[in-house]
């Protein structure tokens, strides 16, 4: 597959290499430290993912308290050194938000990893199953087993929580954990990488840096699970190279996030909350607000109070050492290439730039809070996702053609309804389809610990957090035995076939037969032609 396609790895819509370094490999696969040989190379992270796999074999699933022990080693690396990955990020990024950064990275997914910490010992537990058989001679139970060994392949957009959080939930199934960071975030790559080798064994965890070959090539080994999180684009790239092997994968991806505005909401504080919901990371977030529907007398309002809003969020931008910066060159460029886009088509582009200030600046890779209204089918932005600091306000008279217009585009990560919980909002819930619905709050679905998150359609497949993460990283396994004198299968199965075999069959069948013409009621006639007799059991 072509590189340029993978570059960037978690989320890249256009070929870019600038920010590419080599990668080294933690460790070679005895364990010592390797400082010569590249990761891009497929054959070095096959041996390392081979012996995580022979470690895994030879040790059998791990106990609670290991489980528990490998996430406690990986909470402290990232709370130990939160001061040093921070200063990463905003390397990595040129600007950004200090405080905005250590909250979203790592203080905010420590109650996820808690709840995940804390329970483990109740989601290893067997479930016993036919209860009655076992006062026969049989018992049955399910057993969640860890899968093996689990590859990562991070984002550059919250490139430490968002390969913390899979690991967590990987190590609390009894997994080993192999990452590919991304070559975006060069600097953060290559302190997780040192960290890693530091607070693990290799054959627990492992962290692998490299170019964009470097992750196609990561997405080709034969995992037990391979976990990736970015574009809808390279997720397609990761899910065909994964099948080559047959390894299952989960894939946590974004998309076009719609918003409503209900009639009885108050406009002030919606256009407020959606405002700054959209500024998060500079826009650069899956779940930031990416369109939103405004009724049609309450739009000029609406615009108004977010443009006031974004003006007293940031007097500065180009100045601000917090307000983010586009990660790289090729991002800017997109994001611009979308403004231009559309306002050459007719759109209208309103910028929230400070007074005295030159922007968008090319330089610092900064763009202004921009809010763009009139825009039709023909534009770019009305497709592709933005991922930057750009709100579209679209108008709307009925909810049935917001239902209709989200409905004919590609499933969202999550879409938003700013007002109460009334029969308009389960009306809207119940006729849309996305991975997760918040009201009245920026990214409110992500709250609960206990709570599954992820997408659908082409916002991806699969789910974690809670228990769903333990679910995603493990096989659940079933075991039955019998202690019966007799058979139970076989004698059903194969000839010799007993007189019981055959009267237990023709019972089972007549049973079927009247309680389906029950249920069916009259359509019952039609369907009892093709029901066997006891005379076609022979």
């Amino acid at each position: 597959m072509p590189v340029s396609i993978w570059a960037g790895c978690g989320r890249s819509w256009t070929p870019d290499r600038s920010n590419c370094r080599e990668g080294r490999a933690v460790s070679t696969v005895d364990g010592t430290a390797d400082t010569t040989a590249s990761v891009s190379h497929r054959d070095e992270m096959l041996a390392l993912m081979e012996m995580q796999r022979r470690a895994f074999l030879a040790d059998g699933p791990p106990d609670v308290a290991t489980r528990r022990n490998r996430i406690d080693r990986l909470v402290a690396l990232m709370v130990d050194n939160a001061d040093a990955l921070v200063d990463a990020l905003v390397q990595d990024f040129g600007s950004k938000s200090r405080l905005g950064t250590l909250s979203t990275e790592i203080v905010g997914c420590i109650s996820q990893i808690e709840h995940t910490r804390s329970n483990i010992p109740k989601w290893m537990r067997e479930s016993k199953i036919l209860r009655a058989g076992r006062a026969l001679g049989i018992r049955a139970e399910v057993v969640p087993s860890p899968l093996g060994v689990v590859g990562i392949i991070g984002p550059w957009n919250f490139p430490v929580q968002l390969v913390i959080v899979p690991a967590v939930a990987a190590f609390a199934a009894g997994n080993r954990v192999m990452i590919k960071m991304s070559e975006v975030t060069a600097a953060t790559a290559e302190l997780m990488k040192t960290l890693a080798a530091q607070y693990f064994d290799p054959a627990e965890l492992a962290v692998v840096t490299g170019d964009a070959m470097a992750a196609a090539d990561f997405s080709s080994l034969p995992f037990d699970h391979l976990f990736f999180t970015g574009s809808p684009g390279v997720g397609k790239l990761v899910q065909r190279a994964a099948s080559d092997n047959l390894v299952p994968v989960t894939l946590e991806l974004g998309g076009k996030n719609p918003v409503v505005v209900a009639p009885d909401a108050d406009i002030r504080r919606s256009a407020s909350r959606i405002a700054l919901g959209r500024m998060v990371n500079g826009g650069q977030v899956c779940v930031c607000p990416d369109y939103v529907f405004v009724p049609n007398g309450q739009i000029d309002a609406f615009v108004t109070q977010a443009k006031d809003t974004l003006a007293a969020a940031f007097p500065s931008v180009v100045d601000d050492p917090q307000y983010p910066a586009s990660v790289n060159q090729a991002n800017f460029d997109r994001v611009i290439g979308l403004i231009e886009d559309a306002r050459r088509h007719g759109a209208r582009v309103e910028t929230v730039v400070p007074q005295g200030e030159d922007l968008p600046d090319p330089d610092s890779r900064k763009i202004p809070p921009t809010i763009v209204r009139d825009v039709d089918d023909r534009m770019r932005i009305a497709h592709e996702e933005i991922f930057g600091p750009v709100l579209v306000v679209k108008p709307y008279d009925r909810l049935s053609d917001v239902v209709d217009h989200v409905n004919a585009r590609p499933a969202p990560l999550v879409t938003y309804w700013f007002g109460p919980d009334r029969a308009a909002f389960r009306e809207y819930v119940r006729h849309t389809r996305s991975g997760g619905v918040a009201r009245n709050e920026f990214g409110l679905h992500m709250l609960p610990a206990a709570a599954p998150f992820g997408g659908v359609g082409n916002s991806g497949m699969g789910a974690y957090h809670g228990k769903a993460g333990f679910d995603t990283f493990s096989h659940y396994r079933t075991v039955v035995g019998s202690d019966l004198p007799f058979s139970v299968t076989t004698s059903s199965a194969v000839q010799p076939f007993s007189r019981a075999a055959r009267t237990i069959a023709a019972i089972t069948i007549r049973s079927a037969r009247r309680r389906t013409r029950r249920r069916l009621g009259g359509d019952g006639q039609r369907v009892s032609a093709s029901v066997p007799t006891t005379s076609d059991l022979r």
